[in-house]
Order: structure tokens, then sequence, then C-alpha cells
């Protein structure tokens, strides 16, 4: 490794071992962050799901994007209702159809997506959650603490979806009949750079992918790898750089990754990219949380590490330069095209789903 680089992994590492353990096994997987709303997570599920079985399960798809936004605009209740009151007012006027709760607007997205639950997708029932929203989360110190079961709902929908799949990967079948679906031999290898404590790892095993795939995590952080080595002792989990990943090339079927680039030096940025494309065969999945469509990177150094504004388009250049291209994504726009949701927690965050280019 060359010696900059060598030089800021030092630093990098540095910078998360003075967080603790408890600290690292929390951090990225509440609020806004939780993968199980976080539509980032969610198109990272997605995208392995996509890349085993084609477009069979895009219905399904369909309903958790409007089921992300649902579960973020309740959370932004927590700023404006404080009282049990006030959420009976706010499903009265859904189930009747109305935009306002006693002076308190309800988006027409909202309004609508109300009226079109419960529904069906790829044969499994999805249910009005947002009546169970309303009617058992409760407050505290005045938050609102949205319902468990709501929020774990899709894990048991995926479950319930992928059941069949993981029989017909099991048995070497192909995986239904439409010429889009995938054969299905032996298990897909995956690669999740800085992993963390597991993050999102531990949503692929609630949601039923985890057994599906043959997955490898490393992270930088030597605590990060002891938590998820806690969590899920049989699974890989090791300790890793990302300037220097340690694997032959297109080692891994897939990869995906969340908010990474966006911490490294412009040399950093350009190794890491590399090394993704190196060992990845079949596509990425590359989550940023600080991204604008600007001509160039902002570069800010914050203590012993980065916090950048990057430039999509010349991210796009360097994984262009690598072989790959394909679909990027303005999480606010998505939102916007597909669910009609007006805002979003992070107006920065994009994704990139790439596969490598075919040449002759």
């Amino acid at each position: 490794m060359e010696p900059n680089l060598k030089l800021e992994t030092e630093k990098l590492s540095r910078s998360w071992l003075r967080h603790d353990a408890g600290w690292l096994n929390d951090y990225l997987v509440a609020g806004v962050e939780d993968p199980r709303l976080n539509l980032q997570s969610v198109f990272s599920r997605h995208f392995l799901i996509y890349a085993l079985a084609g477009n069979q399960f895009e219905p399904l798809m369909e309903q958790e994007y409007r089921f992300a936004a649902a579960q973020n605009w309740f959370l932004e209740l927590g700023s404006v209702v404080a009282e049990a009151e006030e959420m009976q007012a706010l499903l009265h006027a859904l189930r009747v159809g109305a935009d306002n709760a006693e002076g308190l607007e309800i988006p027409r997205w909202v309004v609508k997506l109300f009226g079109a639950l419960p529904a069906e997708a790829c044969g499994v029932q999805v249910p009005n959650y947002l009546e169970r929203l309303l009617t058992h989360s409760r407050f505290e110190s005045g938050k609102i603490l949205p319902d468990a079961d709501a929020l774990n709902l899709f894990a048991g929908l995926w479950q319930d979806a992928l059941r069949k799949m993981g029989g017909e990967i099991a048995s070497g079948l192909t995986c239904g009949n439409d010429s889009s679906r995938r054969p299905l031999q032996g298990m897909m290898t995956v690669l999740e750079p800085a992993c963390g404590s597991a993050n999102d790892y531990r949503f692929l095993e609630e949601y039923g992918l985890a057994g599906l795939v043959d997955y490898t995590g490393f992270d930088l952080c030597e605590r990060n790898v002891h938590n998820a080595r806690k969590q899920f002792p049989a699974v890989k989990f090791d300790v890793g750089n990302v300037f220097e990943i340690a694997a032959p090339d297109r080692a891994y079927d897939v990869s995906f990754v969340h908010d990474l680039l966006e911490h490294l030096s412009p040399e950093g940025l350009e190794k890491a990219v590399a090394e993704l494309c190196r060992v990845s065969r079949r596509g990425l999945c590359v989550n940023f949380f600080q991204m604008n469509e600007m001509p160039e990177h902002v570069i800010r150094p914050v203590e012993e590490y980065h916090w950048n504004t990057l430039s999509m388009e010349r991210v796009r250049e360097m994984f262009l330069a690598q072989g790959f291209s394909g679909q990027v994504f303005h999480i606010g726009r998505f939102l916007r095209e597909k669910v009609g949701a007006t805002t979003t927690h992070n107006p920065n965050s994009y994704t990139f789903l790439l596969q490598p280019r075919r040449t002759g």
C-alpha cells in the first residue's frame, strides 16, 4: 500500500476506535437511519434480490418503497403531534379521505396510500400499517415510538415471499418462469466493505435474505468487527481495508457499501472505487449520504478523516473508468416520482446501481 494511504488508514482507524463498542453497535440503525425504513438500506436488499431472482418481486418492492416513505412521514409527526388524541384525529381523517386533521395537514400521497391498503403483492398480504402505527404507537418523553410490529412488517413479508425461492436455490432450479428470472446455481457471494457492527447484515437475517447468499463483511474498526461477530458468530466478519481488499479479482458476485466514500481523501476515493470494481463480478450497490450534482468534489478534512460532498458526475466517471456503469438514483427524486413524497430526511443521498460494461 502506498505510504499516504497507509497513513490515511491509521487515521481512519483511530477516528473510529475513539467510540465505545456500545455506541458503534447502535450507530446508523435507529430513527431515520433504521435499515427497516431507510430507503438506501431497502435498495441494498432489493439489489440482492434482483441479483438472485430478476424482477419477479417488483410488486412487493414497490410496496416497500411506500412503506419506507410512510414510516419516515410518521417519524416527522413527532415534531407536531404530542398526544394520542391527535393521532386518533389523524386516523379519523385518513379513514374519511381527508387531508386535514384539526388543522394538521396530511400529505395527499399519505391519504392515497392509506386508501390503497391493505394490498396484495407477490402472494403476500400487506396490511394497513398506517392504521397500526396510528393506533399502537406510543409517546415517551415527548417523542413518538413507532409500533414495533408495524416497523417489522416487511421483515415477515419478505421471509414469506423468499421462503419458496430458498428451496429453489437449494435444488438448483430456476426462480419462476418468465425470461427475466435468472438461474440460481449455488450461493451468490456478497461482499460488504465498511459493514459496521453488522448494521445492515442484521436485517439481511431478519428479512430472510442471509440464508440465500454467501456473505462476507469487513470493517476497519476492530470494535465493529467484534460487535458483528458477537451477534453472528457463524458469519464471516473480518478486519479489512477498502484500500486493499483481501480477495482475488472478481472474487464476489456482488458488493454493496453504505456511507463510506465521502470519508476518504481524493486519493483514497480513487483507490476504493478501483478496489470495489476489481473484486465485484456482477454488480455494485453504492450508497452515498453526501453527494450533489455539481461539477467537482468539495473536499472537507475533519480531524483525522473527511466529510466530503462528492460530485455525482465525477464519481460516475470514476466507476466508468473501471468498467462499471448503470443507474444513479437521487433518493428524494425517487420518492417524489414513485410515491409522491415531497420531503426526505437527507436531500444529498444518492444510490448507484452498477454493472460491468459488456465489451466487444
